[in-house]
């Protein structure tokens, strides 16, 4: 008994030394638990915080899902609604026309609209406003109006692939020049398209190699070498008074002679083209007596030039002019047969803010290219133009002109009355005045030319007249 007694005390005692410890092991173990617990709540958390990220993700997914297939379904419809469109004004003649090329071409429409108001004291060849050159003799009174035959739009097709290195291409250019519709009192309103330009192009880039076959212009007309006039763009100042070259059905050939070298750029060109006369016969059926059986204009061009400092060109013209016509039955006026032929020089040089511009020609027989002054027959003709330009500012420049045309006086009383019309010499002078900014363009311009004539070889009649124009440009 007394050995249990003891027992008994000594157990009792070390549960009372050990309470504490396993007290503090208990309250331990519940933090550990705790903690464990909160960790798993925020894990579970950030799960959920992801999972209604990707819930609206993919609630938004399904939205732009939705609008697209709505897009869609509205191109459906108005593709669907513009064809049944189609099919209905195909079905009535109305057919919306469209602008499509082959693949690899690029096409460019751009031209120019130009207005000229004007005022004469009398009238002019080749016509009033914007294409009058020297006074007709006798002509009296003033006149004025306001002139837009000028304006002018071009297509340029490049790209077009041919075989090995060439390429090709073409060029149409049109104007209003073309007449008026009719005669009546609206007709001045509606003048009618003119066909400039219309050329195919082959060109080889490797070579420096270049074909044209169509219509152009000759290449005694000096394309680049222009006098500067906003009223006098489709008949520049000059044109038949020192200036010569006309545009004929043809083909050219030019070639690039030290291509792909530094320094000037050297370029030969050469030309054949439809031969032209007037009379005797049709001259609008290719049975003028002038050019019967196909006698073609044959021209050479030797050009030179330093790009935006200076240009030079020498060029020669050759044809065979017989009267006699088809079947040579026509009569033969003075000479049945003679040659046209013309030699030309011209050039241009811009120093600074200054630009001057030259050519001269000699030759006979060329009232073909707008030599003699327009006068048909074996009259010799030497003619030329000086220009000058200054450009003050961006936006504003002067330019003065002077040009002459002079005929064998013999010859053209020879010819009197059989392609002659008497038109001895012709002095052109002209000065303007030019503001440009950006694509428009505004001028004042004077133009003063005088013309001696002779109506029986033995008189002389000098006729002045004047112009001044203020003129409007936009091109696009």
């Amino acid at each position: 008994m007394k050995r249990h007694a003891l027992f008994l005390a000594l157990t009792v005692l070390g549960l009372t030394v050990t309470a504490p410890a396993f007290a503090q092991s208990d309250t331990n173990s519940r933090d550990a638990e705790v903690k464990a617990l909160k960790a798993l709540v925020e894990k579970q958390q950030q799960q959920l915080n992801q999972q209604q990220q990707d819930l609206a993700a993919m609630h938004a997914s399904l939205a732009k899902l939705e609008n697209q297939q709505t897009q869609q379904q509205t191109q459906i419809q108005q593709t669907q609604a513009q064809e049944q469109a189609n099919v209905t004004a195909a079905a009535s003649g109305l057919t919306k026309p469209t602008f499509t090329t082959a693949p690899g071409l690029s096409v460019a429409f751009h031209g120019f609209i130009d207005a000229t108001a004007f005022s004469q004291t009398r009238s002019f060849t080749y016509g009033n406003g914007q294409n009058a050159e020297f006074p007709i003799p006798g002509s009296g009174g003033s006149l004025s109006g306001v002139d837009v035959r000028n304006t002018r739009f071009l297509f340029d097709l490049t790209g077009a692939k041919i075989a090995g290195d060439w390429v090709g291409g073409a060029h149409l250019e049109m104007d209003f020049f073309g007449g008026n519709n009719g005669t009546g009192p609206y007709s001045q309103e509606q003048p009618l398209p003119r066909l400039r330009q219309a050329y195919m192009v082959l060109e080889n880039p490797l070579t420096g190699s270049r074909i044209q076959i169509g219509q152009m212009w000759d290449l005694m007309f000096p394309l680049d070498n222009l006098p500067e006039s906003l009223s006098h763009i489709a008949f520049p100042l000059g044109y038949g008074t020192g200036l010569i070259g006309w545009r004929f059905p043809g083909v050219i050939y030019s070639q690039e002679l030290n291509h792909g070298t530094d320094g000037p750029l050297w370029r030969l060109d050469l030309g054949g083209f439809n031969g032209t006369w007037d009379g005797p016969g049709n001259e609008v059926n290719y049975v003028s007596a002038g050019n019967a059986g196909f006698r073609p204009q044959i021209e050479a061009r030797l050009h030179v030039e330093q790009a935006k400092e200076w240009m030079l060109f020498l060029a020669a013209h050759y044809s065979q002019i017989n009267l006699s016509g088809v079947g040579g039955t026509e009569p033969t006026p003075i000479k049945r047969q003679f040659s046209s032929e013309a030699v030309e020089i011209g050039g241009q040089w811009t120093p600074g803010p200054w630009v001057f511009k030259s050519v001269i020609y000699d030759g006979r027989g060329i009232g073909e290219i707008f030599g003699d002054l327009s006068q048909f027959g074996d009259i010799k003709d030497k003619g030329g133009y000086v220009s000058a330009g200054y450009k003050f500012t961006q936006h504003w420049s002067t330019n003065v002109f002077y040009g002459v045309s002079k005929p064998s006086a013999n010859d053209v009383i020879e010819w009197l009355n059989n392609g002659s019309t008497g038109l001895l010499k012709n002095h052109q002078v002209a000065a303007n005045l030019e503001y440009g900014v950006g694509s428009y363009s505004f001028a004042l311009e004077w133009i003063h030319a005088i013309l001696n004539t002779t109506t029986n070889g033995d008189n002389r009649l000098s006729t002045g007249g004047n112009q001044v124009n203020v003129s409007a440009m936009y091109k696009f």
